[in-house]
């Protein structure tokens, strides 16, 4: 379910879900983020995330790790019907080799039954990314997701230079991008990403509203 509204309320407004991967904090922040922006565009917001894949020994190696999964672990988990209630899609995820991670992959590949019914189409989405270094790979793993979402037929809202926001944030045309230092903390000033988030999140769900006024 979305949200804390009535479901006479729910078939008219605006839905939005941000799906996030994060083993170290970042990207559940930057969803949260998105999620307080989504909600000031007027749209009923849920947050989910992608599910480990990773063995347990894995992350219970790393404190960090271990630690934020115990923290998030009663966030739900996503299914492909979270994306099928959708009008906007915001997904935020951490860059691995300039590609998306292996948790992220295996979500998308569970989509193939929703996609082959085209109701992954005409969705409003978004992408946001962080690495441990400025050229670390954010923008590639922004476009990866994007290919992935043109096969649905879905609208991608890139937030491009339409707002001083994005030049606050490192100017990042594809979508909201971060660098993660080795303390686990973002390097950049975090107002500014926190800004460049919710406006990035308000134009996904504006996008979706405009595409909805069009059925």
């Amino acid at each position: 379910m979305f949200g804390n509204v009535s479901s006479k309320g729910m078939d008219k407004m605006t839905k939005a879900v941000v799906v996030y991967y994060s083993s170290g904090g970042t990207n559940y922040q930057l969803a949260k983020w998105a999620e307080e922006g989504a909600r000031e565009a007027g749209a009923d917001v849920k947050v989910v995330k992608i599910p480990e894949t990773a063995p347990q020994a894995a992350v219970d190696s790393n404190e960090g790790w271990k630690a934020h999964a115990e923290a998030t672990k009663d966030v739900p988990e996503v299914t492909p019907q979270d994306l099928v209630d959708a009008d906007a899609i915001i997904f935020s995820a951490p860059t691995r080799f300039g590609n998306i991670s292996s948790q992220v992959q295996s979500f998308i590949d569970t989509l193939g039954g929703v996609w082959a019914q085209g109701q992954l189409a005409n969705k409003a989405v978004s992408a946001m990314s962080s690495a441990q270094n400025v050229h670390g790979g954010q923008e590639a793993t922004i476009l990866s997701l994007y290919t992935t979402m043109y096969h649905w037929g879905a609208i991608v809202a890139a937030p491009g230079f339409t707002d001083a926001s994005a030049f606050g944030a490192g100017g990042n045309p594809y979508g909201t991008s971060v660098t993660v230092g080795q303390d686990g903390k973002i390097v950049e000033d975090e107002e500014a990403i926190k800004a460049a988030v919710a406006y990035q999140a308000k134009r996904t769900v504006n996008v979706a509203k405009a595409l909805k006024h069009l059925e």
